[in-house]
């Protein structure tokens, strides 16, 4: 077959069985590709990872529909490392249609462990290279290899000089490609073999992108004064003349064509910082003086020319994988930061071009959502790739004793341009502080009800119906879900209505108890803040900065990494400025009144609401109970007065809906 998936996908046809079970203890149908060819099928998936949770939806949503005489085309999905079904229930097996997939029917020859560490969306890469070049049976290192050179296009054995390193490790971290740890320990071993990389630090700049980033930034003074005083790029300077936190040489050939490429774009990003250079003028020409600190409004406008630019160039397409436009919203927020900071209003040509650039955007956004969001809530968990994915995640790393105790902080309503503007604030309070960052996907609609149970639950919203429209039983959910996982409710600690400094004793006593395990802090302020902001978004990144600047969060962090606490923190939805186009004078028909919500309890109710603002969008129940309808507001509209300026959530845009992962530690002094 030319595709791994067709393997897969060609016991899928409509209709020739209302129940289908699958044995798939390796994820294979969670992979995106899978998900979405077996959804267009007309199939819909669920899977058994909790019984009860299981049996509620298979009730309410399935088993009715078939005693009315409907047809679904219902997929199953067991996860259990067994290869057969006998875990189910029995009156599913007496009725379903038995299916099993695994990892060693598609990579026959391959080692099992390495692969089956491999996430799911490498899957096309390998079984390309296998059918390509055909590897007889391997061994774990000989697949290890394999995987390396086919995947990842990386050939350890090929790294000689130190630009061929750089090379490899700037297109990996550049990209955020996370590779197995595995993986990067069979690369490091086989670089080091050579010997040329003795000093080289990297066992923290191989597997940890900000410590190569901060490698990289440590070196870049050094360079540009080699650079200054003598002309000559590749002068060796003595050892030890730099006092380096990240050991290693002193010069590393950042104008090698190889590495030089990358820095244009790293220093745009915000992935490394300009700084000071004495001799500043003797590099007014050189291409290094993109990293140089010069006239504020000079550096800003270029850096913000070459983010749009950069940025028009790579808005994912509608097949993108989800990991593209997670991605994109972080470089996305990067120019959000720059275009509302004072200074990018005044340049008229540059507005513009953004203002166009976020038009497509969106456009390209709301495509891919309406055609691929549905698939993204049965994704495995780990990596996480949405909010209700976070606590199976963390229970993992809790459980496989990655962690002894956990804390998470959820920041209410910060959207991650916002965060941007926190964390450079964290990183001037706190220097030793070192964040590891990613990002996931919130729930549609991109409420705090919503958002918030989805994310202590650990469930979609589907298992929380009598619950969705508040907030009120989140302590209760994050507790069953950690009761559920062999907890005791007294390793279980919950806080909310956090964001001032008089609320950091109650998290102190709390965190100070010896038999927390797991924490989780709600902090609300910015929603606070958000509700009523009428300066739109550059207001929100000046009240974010001097909430940040008060310290709350700061002494947040200090008391739970005092405490033993490996911290996680996230936002449960984000925001964007939006224009009124009208308010629905609908009563109290609507369930939920949002500005760029509004959510009925059938379908008529939204019909009619609908029929007043056509171009307002029908959301279908995903992950979401029937009864729970949302009408949401196009593009950045909102249901408001016409002409009102509000900042607000609830609707589909990359600011909305994806959100910061951060893992945050301290690095030894």
């Amino acid at each position: 077959m030319n595709n791994w998936r067709d393997y897969i996908l060609k016991e899928f046809t409509p209709q020739a069985a209302h129940l289908t079970l699958v044995a798939d203890p390796d994820g294979l149908l969670l992979e995106e590709g899978v998900l979405q060819g077996i959804r267009e099928r007309g199939f819909e998936l669920i899977p058994f990872d909790d019984h009860v949770a299981f049996r509620y939806a298979y009730e309410s949503k399935y088993r009715s529909r078939w005693d009315r005489g409907e047809m679904t085309d219902l997929v199953v999905i067991l996860r259990s490392p067994a290869h057969d079904l006998r875990f189910l229930p029995y009156d599913l097996l007496a009725v379903g249609r038995k299916l099993s997939f695994s990892l060693s029917d598609l990579f026959p020859n391959l080692s099992y462990p390495v692969v089956n560490c491999l996430d799911r969306s490498d899957f096309e890469a390998l079984y390309q290279a296998q059918e390509s070049h055909n590897p007889g049976q391997s061994g774990d290192n000989a697949t290890k290899d394999f995987v390396l050179r086919h995947v990842f296009g990386i050939a350890p054995e090929l790294i000689k000089r130190p630009s061929d390193l750089l090379r490899v490790l700037l297109i990996r971290h550049y990209k955020g490609q996370a590779l197995p740890t595995i993986l990067d320990e069979r690369f490091i071993h086989v670089v080091r073999q050579s010997g040329r990389f003795e000093e080289w630090p990297l066992e923290r700049i191989v597997r940890n992108r900000e410590a190569f980033f901060g490698f990289l930034q440590e070196r870049w003074p050094a360079f540009l004064n080699r650079a200054a005083s003598t002309g000559n790029l590749v002068i060796q300077e003595k050892k030890g003349t730099y006092d380096f936190e990240y050991p290693g040489p002193s010069d590393i050939p950042f104008e090698h064509d190889d590495v030089r490429v990358y820095i244009d774009s790293l220093f745009l990003e915000g992935k490394l910082r300009p700084v000071a250079c004495e001799n500043a003028h003797l590099l007014s020409n050189h291409w290094a003086n993109v990293g140089i600190k010069a006239d504020p409004i000079r550096d800003h406008e270029r850096r913000m020319d070459g983010l749009v630019k950069s940025i028009s160039e790579s808005i994912p397409q509608p097949e993108a994988k989800h990991q593209e436009w997670l991605a994109f919203a972080c470089r996305w927020a990067e120019l959000i930061v720059l275009w509302r900071e004072d200074g990018a209003l005044g340049q008229p040509q540059l507005e513009q071009r953004a203002m166009e650039l976020q038009k497509m955007a969106d456009q390209a956004f709301l495509i891919w959502i309406q055609k691929r969001y549905g698939g993204l809530h049965n994704q495995p968990a780990t990596p996480p790739v949405m909010l209700h994915h976070v606590p199976r995640f963390l229970a993992h790393l809790l459980h496989n004793s990655s962690c002894r105790k956990i804390g998470v902080v959820v920041v209410d309503g910060l959207a991650l341009d916002q965060w941007i503007v926190v964390r450079e604030v964290l990183k001037q309070q706190c220097p030793t502080l070192s964040f590891e960052e990613s990002a996931i996907f919130a729930w549609l609609p991109t409420t705090t009800s919503v958002c918030r149970q989805a994310l202590f639950a650990g469930r979609p919203p589907i298992y929380f119906p009598t619950s969705i429209s508040s907030n009120n039983k989140e302590m209760a959910l994050w507790s069953q879900f950690w009761l559920d996982r062999g907890l005791v409710q007294a390793e279980v600690g919950y806080i909310k209505g956090l964001g001032e400094t008089e609320d950091l004793q109650p998290v102190d006593d709390l965190l100070s108890s010896p038999r927390v395990r797991v924490a989780g802090l709600v902090v609300d302020k910015i929603d606070k803040i958000m509700h009523g902001m009428k300066l739109g978004t550059a207001g929100m990144h000046n009240q974010s900065r001097q909430w940040a600047q008060q310290g709350f969060v700061a002494k947040l962090l200090d008391i739970l990494l005092d405490r033993g606490f490996d911290v996680f923190l996230t936002f449960d939805h984000g925001n964007i400025e939006a224009s009124g186009f009208g308010r629905p004078s609908e009563g109290a028909v609507a369930d939920l009144r949002g500005e760029r919500a509004r959510v009925y309890s059938d379908y008529v109710l939204r019909n009619q609401v609908k029929k007043a603002f056509p171009a307002a969008i029908e959301w279908p129940p995903l992950g979401l109970p029937d009864d729970f309808l949302a009408l949401l507001a196009p593009d950045r509209l909102a249901f408001v007065d016409a002409g009102e300026k509000v900042v607000a959530h609830g609707g589909i845009s990359v600011e909305e809906l994806i959100v910061p992962l951060v893992r945050i530690e301290r690095r030894a002094k």
